[in-house]
């Protein structure tokens, strides 16, 4: 390849019109000098990342960014995250995401990050857990904060399995949102399932670190909501379909996960957190040194993706900014003009509004190599729809990136 490519997502950062913003999104008010150079200097469109009948969760935007066919791939978020923990599961075991979640005393969902717990606060929650819920065929293992894994083993379990999103559903009844099967051979996880929601949410409320935060006034997680259940398969790789090499920057095991099923290079980076306090100038070093030796690097921030779901305006656009600023131009900064290959975009929307992820297709400006800049000058929802590329969907994108 004559130039190596970096593609940097911006998790959630899609947005909608703001009337406290004089109807403009969050990308459109914010200050973003660099991304407004690759819209100025590169082509531009929208790429669909949620199509219907798939879960509007961020392993299917990833895997459609990256150019995965989700009829034939898509194995489910708890798979993706456990194989980036480095966790290992048998063919056979059923993994599942698994919040810890805060819910309110008249049942309904108050925090889907159960108070946001610190790794050591996430341990000892998953601790508990275990000893009081976990057995041969039931095992909880720590993730990052409020993100987790449980694994059914043994076989005998099934995917067929609706789950709601736990961030889809703030203030919502839990009691409406348990697993339900979706044929009789799922019948059977759903009411363990279910009896591991009770068990679980019974151990939370009495172990003694949910007690010490009640009485000190601080957040806690005193249930949990099992999602997005799944086995790892087969995935076809950017190296046997495209004949280049990558590597994963990301904080989050999702990302790294998936990156890993599709053989690329996962680079941790210290102090990448998965919030807006990540050390964004690392995940920039990190970046830069990993196009010494791989063909494309998947840069992904989850900082804007978090506020987003949180409903904070404020701390959106500054997390935007933080990209763009910290991040992004640190990038290209440390490369020749015309020598870099570029695709920014978002992995799916997730309008402050209503703090949840929604279908919409996701802006996208792509610099390359020997194809000429169309007219769009800036980076956003409005203008991108003006670009060369129209409306990609499916893997149109790595395609253009790759061949």
């Amino acid at each position: 390849m004559k130039n190596k490519t970096v593609i940097f997502i911006g998790d959630g950062m899609a947005d909608e019109p703001i009337e406290s913003l004089g109807g403009q999104t969050p990308l459109q008010y914010a200050k973003t000098p660099a991304m407004d150079y690759i819209a100025r200097k590169g082509v531009n469109g929208t790429l669909l990342t949620l199509p219907d009948a798939f879960p509007t969760s961020s392993d299917v935007a990833n895997m459609s960014i990256l150019g995965c066919s989700l009829a034939s791939e898509y194995c489910g978020r708890g798979a993706l995250e456990a194989y980036g923990r480095g966790i290992e599961t048998d063919p056979e075991d059923i993994v599942f995401r698994v919040n810890l979640v805060t819910v309110d005393d008249d049942g309904n969902l108050s925090d889907f990050a159960g108070g946001r717990p610190n790794d050591e606060d996430c341990s000892e929650y998953i601790k508990v857990l275990n000893e009081q819920v976990g057995s041969e065929l039931v095992k909880f293992y720590a993730g990052v904060s409020y993100r987790n894994i449980l694994v059914l083993k043994g076989g005998g379990f099934s995917t067929d399995v609706k789950t709601d999103k736990p961030d889809d559903n703030p203030g919502n009844p839990l009691a409406e949102h348990l697993p339900k099967s979706t044929s009789p051979e799922g019948e059977k996880t759903v009411e363990l399932l279910r009896k591991i929601i009770e068990k679980a949410s019974e151990a939370l409320q009495n172990c003694d670190l949910t007690k010490k935060k009640i009485v000190s006034g601080a957040k806690y997680a005193n249930s949990i909501w099992p999602w997005s259940g799944g086995s790892l398969k087969g995935l076809k790789t950017p190296k046997e379909k495209y004949g280049v090499s990558g590597a994963v920057i990301s904080a989050v095991d999702v990302i790294i996960g998936l990156g890993r099923a599709l053989g690329l290079d996962s680079i941790a980076v210290e102090g990448a957190t998965g919030y807006i306090d990540t050390n964004y100038e690392g995940k920039a070093d990190a970046t830069i040194e990993a196009l010494k030796n791989h063909d494309f690097v998947y840069c992904h921030v989850e900082g804007t993706d978090e506020v987003s779901h949180e409903q904070n305006l404020e701390l959106k656009i500054k997390a935007i900014e933080d990209l763009d600023q910290r991040l992004i131009q640190r990038v290209i900064d440390a490369f020749p003009a015309d020598e870099l290959n570029i695709a920014l975009l978002p992995d799916h929307p997730v309008p402050v509004r209503i703090g949840k992820h929604t279908r919409i297709p996701v802006p996208v400006a792509v610099v390359k190599h020997g194809i000429e800049a169309d007219e769009v000058q800036t980076f956003d929802e409005v203008e991108c729809l003006k670009g060369s590329l129209g409306n990609m969907k499916e893997d149109d994108l790595m395609k253009l990136l790759f061949l």
